[in-house]
């Protein structure tokens, strides 16, 4: 599609000279130049050549791809370009409102500095290769607003092409400081981003050589009038009062005398709106888990004395309690909820709200709310799972109460990660599902969790963020490890892109750099959310390794987007020998961990166990008929240099060569009491090929793992983007 065909393309913004002074008064050096509307040029007689004469007007957007760029000129040669390019161009339906003469600046390496911005996190800053490479090659990193200059070197140096920036093949080095003094301008603390109504805006190409860095190409499109508000409320890194208040932990009215979310997770009773005494429902599955689990519990219903045996009061306004459950027809709900005057908290799981088109219907539910002076959870949404405090959305009973926090937007996936979750060991302290997220978000869900006591790693699984850049504050200063899953912002419709800047930013790639810049770990499935979270259980408050001498670091952590390990941490990984331990390596590359070699001074104790080959991954014979504690002494004689030992055993040869489970439980008890002997190490296990085993023997094989504080995982790839997310959650 031609530029003037692009409906995008053809959205006027300031012509380039325009935006150049505004980013020349930014402190970005520009090319000298001049404007020229007629068709005399002696304005650019004091221009030095070579000199580069540019076409502006109507539809211009893209010069070069219409044929409204011509480099190398002379002064002279200016009036003949001129006249060939108003023939080339306004046949094609172009007006020329005039000319930008310049001069051409020299050659270097062209980058590309932008800004979007994101409909949920605000203003992002894009820098990468630019010029003819930037579609091309597509190599850039992004940050969100405001950037410090570790975030931009962290992301200059992530670039596929960043060794262009130190000299390559005998040129001269960029000058990266000039470099990072530009996109400083444009994304850092007072830069443009706060001053643009965004739109977009793009420097492209800013050519950088050895003395310095210059923007010889600005292309700004301002936000459609319709967009202003929120592009000014999205630049604000400041809370309104409103946001702040909830980002507290703190909510209206009984909800803050009752304590914050205390009485959310642990409350002294709860109400169930909805139960019917002829035809079975949702309430009526609800008021059974709550019967089982032994809450005080009162049902609602307008007429009955009581509903499933439990006692019944014919509104909320009769109820004494700290939470809710409404389950009952969306335009219904808000009535419901007007009579919730002195409960702290009230859950609607009905659907049929925004997420079904009907914004209206939200819109009052949350007046409803705000007038009753109760918190809303949802609308659209499952309820709280608490075993500490007797609150379930599943059934089956509950499992133990743990130190395991989860916030989903997703009612169902929750379910599935406290079911599979407390199958692999996982022990939740306070489990939350948001749906539409019209009144408790998120974000401040995050900030209160960090805060508690018996919370130590909170996992998210977020679609619609709602409050990104609340949640982006969160994140940056909670503390704990984090681990994000998100999924389903497609639908959030991102406007078509008119630069290249808007056609690089996609909502993966913006997770990316929420996860780099705030710590927390990125992952891109359930599988891996359960995993990194045991490992967080597990490992969450291992101190320090001690006399680690040796550690240089298992770097990484650029290239993994959020899941590499990092902070002068080391991993070894010790198992048997074969192509497992090189598909183990290839694991922990992808992941973003660097295997180092073992550090020579101590090989020489090394030589008087039964150590196949002396590389890392380390191979060492595990099996039947190997000694149960081998590894363990491998550990204690690496322990030093190493802070992450991944132990793998093949399962199936333990069944194959033998016809017995003793050798491996033995096997893991020994790395359970390298652990007890180890503090400051974190062992991990992988069990490879365990589906092999007869049944009961996983469980028991778990069962003394974490007996020890040792999490277990079914492949290498899964135990490698733990580990890399414990090293990532290390160094931030």
């Amino acid at each position: 599609m031609s530029a003037r065909e692009d409906p995008a393309a053809m959205t006027d913004g300031p012509s380039e000279h325009e935006v150049k002074a505004l980013v020349a008064e930014a402190g970005v050096p520009v090319p000298r130049g001049v404007v020229v509307r007629g068709d005399g040029f002696g304005a650019a007689r004091e221009l030095a050549g070579p000199l580069v004469l540019k076409a502006f007007g109507p539809g211009l957007t893209h010069k070069s791809e219409a044929g409204g760029v011509v480099l190398g000129l002379a002064y002279e040669e200016l009036g003949d370009a001129a006249a060939g390019m108003r023939a080339r161009l306004e046949p094609a339906g172009f007006l020329v409102a005039g000319f930008l003469v310049e001069e051409q600046a020299g050659a270097g390496v062209e980058l590309i500095v932008g800004l979007v911005r994101d409909p949920a996190f605000g203003p992002v800053l894009l820098a990468g290769l630019g010029g003819v490479w930037t579609e091309a090659l597509r190599d850039t990193a992004l940050r969100l607003c405001p950037v410090t200059e570790a975030d931009v070197r962290g992301a200059l140096a992530s670039l596929r092409g960043a060794a262009l920036l130190d000299g390559w093949r005998g040129g001269p080095p960029v000058d990266v400081d000039a470099v990072v003094k530009v996109i400083m301008a444009v994304g850092g603390a007072g830069g443009l981003w706060e001053r643009l109504e965004l739109g977009e805006f793009e420097l492209n190409p800013v050519i950088a050589g050895p003395s310095g860095a210059i923007a010889v190409d600005a292309r700004y499109l301002p936000a459609e009038a319709a967009d202003r508000t929120l592009a000014t409320a999205t630049r604000a890194t400041s809370l309104p009062p409103e946001a702040a208040v909830r980002a507290a932990g703190l909510a209206p009215e009984a909800a803050v005398r009752a304590g914050g979310f205390l009485p959310l997770f642990e409350p002294k009773a709860v109400a169930v709106v909805g139960a019917s005494t002829s035809r079975p429902n949702f309430g009526n599955m609800f008021l059974g888990f709550y019967r089982d689990a032994g809450v005080p519990l009162v049902a609602v219903h307008p007429t009955a004395a009581e509903v499933g045996g439990v006692p019944a009061v014919p509104s909320l306004a009769h109820a004494d309690v700290d939470y809710a459950l409404v389950a009952v027809p969306a335009e219904r709900c808000a009535e419901v909820v007007r009579e919730a005057r002195g409960v702290p908290f009230t859950q609607v799981m009905s659907g049929g709200f925004g997420e079904a088109g009907r914004q209206d219907l939200e819109r009052e539910l949350v007046a409803a709310a705000r007038a009753a002076g109760t918190r809303l959870l949802g609308p659209n949404c499952m309820g709280v799972y608490c075993p500490r405090g007797r609150q379930t959305f599943v059934g089956g009973g509950m499992g133990p109460a743990g130190t395991v926090a989860l916030i989903s937007q997703s009612g169902g996936l929750a379910g599935e990660v406290i079911k599979v979750g407390e199958r692999r060991g996982l022990a939740f302290s306070r489990v939350v599902t948001v749906g539409n997220a019209a009144d408790v978000t998120p974000a401040e869900l995050l900030r209160w969790l960090a805060r508690d006591a018996e919370t130590r790693a909170i996992g998210m699984y977020l679609e619609d963020p709602r409050d990104g850049r609340e949640l982006y504050e969160a994140l940056r200063t909670a503390g704990k490890p984090v681990v994000l899953l998100a999924g389903g912002r497609s639908g959030q419709g991102r406007r078509a892109a008119a630069s290249h800047t808007g056609g690089l930013v996609s909502d993966r790639r913006i997770w990316e750099a929420v996860a780099e810049q705030t710590g927390a770990t990125l992952v891109s499935g359930q599988d891996d959310l359960i995993g990194v979270l045991a490992y967080f259980q597990a490992h969450g408050t291992r101190g320090p390794g001690g006399d680690r001498a040796h550690g240089t670091g298992t770097g990484g952590g650029e290239r993994a987007h959020g899941t590499g390990a990092g902070g002068g941490e080391q991993v070894l990984v010790v198992g048997p020998s074969g192509g497992a331990s090189v598909l183990a390596a290839d694991a922990f590359d992808r992941a973003g961990v660097r295997l180092d070699p073992l550090p020579s001074d101590r090989l020489d104790a090394l030589s008087g166990l039964e150590v196949v080959a002396t590389g890392n991954p380390l191979e060492v014979p595990v099996g039947p008929l190997g000694r149960a504690g081998l590894v363990a002494d491998v550990i204690d004689v690496l322990a030093g240099p190493y802070r992450d030992v991944v132990a793998h055993v093949n399962v199936q040869a333990f069944f194959t060569y033998g016809n017995a489970p003793e050798p491996l439980y033995d096997y893991t008890r020994a790395l359970a009491a390298a652990q007890a002997a180890r503090p400051g190490v974190r062992i991990t296990l992988v069990t490879r090929n365990g589906e092999c085993a007869p049944a009961g023997v996983e469980d028991e094989v778990g069962r003394i793992a974490a007996a020890a504080g040792i999490p277990v995982y079914r492949t290498m790839e899964a135990a490698a983007v733990a580990v890399a997310a414990g090293g990532r959650h290390g160094a931030a």
